[in-house]
Protein backbone atom coordinates (compact mmCIF):
# COMPACT_ATOMS: atom_id res chain seq x y z
CA UNK A 1 0.00 0.00 0.00
CA UNK A 2 1.23 3.11 -1.06
CA UNK A 3 0.74 6.14 1.35
CA UNK A 4 -0.74 8.80 -0.13
CA UNK A 5 -0.37 12.27 1.09
CA UNK A 6 -2.60 14.97 0.89
CA UNK A 7 -5.00 16.13 -2.44
CA UNK A 8 -5.54 19.21 -3.72
CA UNK A 9 -8.36 18.89 -5.99
CA UNK A 10 -9.33 23.66 -6.87
CA UNK A 11 -6.03 24.71 -7.86
CA UNK A 12 -7.18 26.17 -11.15
CA UNK A 13 -3.30 26.24 -12.37
CA UNK A 14 -3.82 27.68 -16.09
CA UNK A 15 -0.66 28.61 -18.64
CA UNK A 16 1.48 31.14 -17.28
CA UNK A 17 0.78 29.91 -13.01
CA UNK A 18 3.24 27.64 -11.33
CA UNK A 19 3.39 25.38 -8.64
CA UNK A 20 6.02 24.90 -5.99
CA UNK A 21 5.98 22.09 -3.79
CA UNK A 22 8.21 21.19 -0.86
CA UNK A 23 8.76 17.96 1.51
CA UNK A 24 11.31 15.63 3.27
CA UNK A 25 12.25 12.55 1.45
CA UNK A 26 12.28 9.69 3.27
CA UNK A 27 15.47 7.98 4.83
CA UNK A 28 14.40 4.66 3.20
CA UNK A 29 12.86 5.75 -0.05
CA UNK A 30 12.08 3.51 -2.97
CA UNK A 31 10.33 6.16 -5.07
CA UNK A 32 7.65 8.95 -4.45
CA UNK A 33 4.68 10.18 -7.02
CA UNK A 34 3.36 13.76 -7.72
CA UNK A 35 -0.07 13.86 -9.79
CA UNK A 36 -1.18 16.73 -11.50
CA UNK A 37 -4.33 16.79 -13.43
CA UNK A 38 -8.09 17.41 -13.60
CA UNK A 39 -8.43 14.83 -10.74
CA UNK A 40 -7.36 11.32 -10.01
CA UNK A 41 -8.49 10.11 -13.36
CA UNK A 42 -7.27 12.63 -15.63
CA UNK A 43 -3.51 12.98 -14.57
CA UNK A 44 -1.53 15.31 -17.09
CA UNK A 45 1.50 14.75 -15.64
CA UNK A 46 2.57 11.68 -12.98
CA UNK A 47 5.62 12.41 -11.29
CA UNK A 48 7.76 9.56 -10.49
CA UNK A 49 11.08 9.90 -9.14
CA UNK A 50 12.31 6.45 -8.09
CA UNK A 51 15.33 5.82 -6.08
CA UNK A 52 14.91 1.70 -6.35
CA UNK A 53 11.43 0.53 -7.44
CA UNK A 54 10.08 -1.04 -10.78
CA UNK A 55 13.61 -2.09 -12.30
CA UNK A 56 14.82 1.62 -12.38
CA UNK A 57 17.58 3.35 -10.28
CA UNK A 58 17.79 7.13 -9.28
CA UNK A 59 15.52 7.52 -12.52
CA UNK A 60 12.36 10.15 -12.81
CA UNK A 61 9.70 8.50 -14.69
CA UNK A 62 7.00 10.81 -15.98
CA UNK A 63 3.62 9.69 -17.80
CA UNK A 64 0.10 10.58 -18.34
CA UNK A 65 -2.74 8.75 -17.75
CA UNK A 66 -6.46 9.37 -19.22
CA UNK A 67 -8.96 7.26 -17.05
CA UNK A 68 -6.94 3.36 -16.83
CA UNK A 69 -4.78 4.26 -20.12
CA UNK A 70 -1.09 5.15 -19.42
CA UNK A 71 0.66 7.07 -22.04
CA UNK A 72 4.36 6.57 -22.98
CA UNK A 73 6.99 6.74 -20.01
CA UNK A 74 9.31 9.45 -20.22
CA UNK A 75 12.68 9.40 -18.47
CA UNK A 76 15.26 11.72 -17.16
CA UNK A 77 18.28 10.56 -15.64
CA UNK A 78 18.99 13.59 -14.06
CA UNK A 79 18.56 13.10 -10.32
CA UNK A 80 18.71 15.70 -8.27
CA UNK A 81 17.17 13.69 -4.70
CA UNK A 82 18.94 12.25 -1.58
CA UNK A 83 17.34 9.16 0.56
CA UNK A 84 16.33 12.08 4.21
CA UNK A 85 17.01 14.58 2.21
CA UNK A 86 14.44 17.70 1.11
CA UNK A 87 13.37 18.01 -2.28
CA UNK A 88 11.64 21.36 -3.70
CA UNK A 89 10.23 21.28 -7.18
CA UNK A 90 8.40 23.96 -9.05
CA UNK A 91 5.93 22.74 -12.14
CA UNK A 92 5.55 25.39 -14.61
CA UNK A 93 1.97 25.17 -16.57
CA UNK A 94 2.40 26.02 -19.89
CA UNK A 95 0.15 26.03 -23.54
CA UNK A 96 1.12 22.85 -24.21
CA UNK A 97 3.54 21.28 -21.67
CA UNK A 98 4.27 21.52 -17.74
CA UNK A 99 7.84 22.74 -17.27
CA UNK A 100 9.90 20.94 -14.25
CA UNK A 101 12.37 22.79 -12.39
CA UNK A 102 14.47 20.80 -10.22
CA UNK A 103 17.33 21.67 -8.32
CA UNK A 104 20.07 22.40 -11.03
CA UNK A 105 17.74 20.91 -13.95
CA UNK A 106 14.36 21.56 -15.72
CA UNK A 107 12.65 19.71 -18.39
CA UNK A 108 9.13 20.01 -20.11
CA UNK A 109 6.75 17.14 -20.30
CA UNK A 110 3.34 17.50 -22.91
CA UNK A 111 0.50 18.32 -22.24
CA UNK A 112 -1.09 15.02 -23.50
CA UNK A 113 -4.39 15.05 -22.56
CA UNK A 114 -4.65 19.09 -23.79
CA UNK A 115 -5.69 20.79 -20.16
CA UNK A 116 -6.61 23.99 -20.03
CA UNK A 117 -6.37 23.68 -16.54
CA UNK A 118 -4.38 21.95 -14.30
CA UNK A 119 -7.14 21.54 -10.70
CA UNK A 120 -5.75 18.26 -8.89
CA UNK A 121 -2.87 17.77 -7.17
CA UNK A 122 -1.41 15.04 -4.73
CA UNK A 123 1.65 13.03 -3.67
CA UNK A 124 2.15 9.51 -2.72
CA UNK A 125 4.94 7.62 -1.95
CA UNK A 126 8.15 8.17 0.39
CA UNK A 127 7.70 11.80 0.51
CA UNK A 128 6.00 14.06 3.14
CA UNK A 129 4.78 17.54 2.02
CA UNK A 130 5.47 20.84 3.69
CA UNK A 131 4.63 23.04 1.63
CA UNK A 132 2.77 23.81 -1.16
CA UNK A 133 1.94 27.22 -3.12
CA UNK A 134 1.27 28.86 -6.11
CA UNK A 135 0.85 31.86 -7.96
Amino acid sequence: HVPQGPVCSNLGLKPGQRLTVKGKIAPNAKSFVMNLGKDATLLGLHFNPRFDAHGDVNTIVCNSKKVEEWGAEHRETVFPFQKGGTAEITFGVNQNDVTVHLPGHQFTFPNRLNLPVFDYFDTQGDFTLQSISWE
